[in-house]
C-alpha cells in the first residue's frame, strides 16, 4: 500500500479559534510542530481515523486521544491548559495485541504480559507501578489511574525503558487499553 493510500484512512482539521473559526489546517499524517501551520489551535474536527494530540511540540507533554468527532472547544472539554502543539496519526492495527509491562524503569522489577485491556494493574498483577514496557504488537493507551482515568500516553511497537524520556516525568501507569477497531 502506498503512503498516500494509508493517509486516506485518517483526516483531522485544526482551527485557530473555538467553534471551528479562524484559519484552518487539514492534517492526514504526523505533525511535530503545529505552529508551522497555525498560530494557535483551539478546536478541531476528526473526520476519519484516530489521532493523539500533544500540548508540546515533538509529541511531548500531555497527550489526548481523539477519535472521529467534533471538538468545538476541546480545551475546556479535556481540561487542557494549552493549545495543541503537535499531533500523531494512529494507524489502524489488525491482528493480535501484546505488551510486557514492568514495575520499574529499564525493564526492572516484576514483569507481566498483556494481550487485552487491563483496568487495574494492582488488582490483576499485584504490581504497584508500571514504569517501563515493551510493546510487541498493537497500539495501546496507558493511563496513570485505574479504570482508564487520568493522564494518558500512547505507545506503539517498541521499547519504552523510561517514560521520563518521553516528557512524562513522575508518571506511573495503572491501566492499559488497546486502540482497536471500535475506536475508529
Amino acid at each position: 500500500m502506498t503512503s498516500s493510500g494509508m493517509n486516506m484512512n485518517s483526516k483531522m482539521t485544526f482551527y485557530e479559534e473555538k467553534n471551528f473559526q479562524g484559519r484552518s489546517y487539514e492534517c492526514m499524517s504526523d505533525c511535530s510542530d503545529m505552529s508551522t501551520y497555525l498560530n494557535k489551535c483551539h478546536s478541531c474536527r476528526v473526520e476519519k481515523g484516530c489521532f493523539m494530540v500533544y500540548d508540546r511540540t515533538n509529541y511531548m507533554g500531555n497527550q489526548y486521544f481523539m477519535r472521529r468527532g467534533e471538538y468545538a472547544d476541546y480545551m475546556s472539554m479535556m481540561g487542557m491548559s494549552d493549545c495543541i502543539k503537535s499531533c500523531r496519526m494512529i494507524n489502524m492495527h489488525r491482528g493480535s495485541y501484546r505488551m510486557k509491562i514492568y514495575e520499574k524503569e529499564n525493564f526492572g522489577g516484576q514483569m507481566s504480559e498483556l494481550m487485552d485491556d487491563c483496568d487495574n494493574v494492582m488488582e490483576r498483577f499485584s504490581m504497584s507501578n508500571c514504569m517501563s514496557c515493551n510493546v510487541m504488537e498493537g497500539n495501546w493507551l496507558m493511563y496513570e489511574q485505574a479504570q482508564f482515568r487520568g493522564r494518558m500516553m500512547y505507545v506503539r511497537s517498541g521499547e519504552y525503558k523510561n517514560f521520563m524520556n518521553m516528557g512524562q516525568s513522575s508518571m506511573r501507569f495503572m491501566s492499559m487499553k488497546r486502540i482497536n477497531d471500535s475506536c475508529y
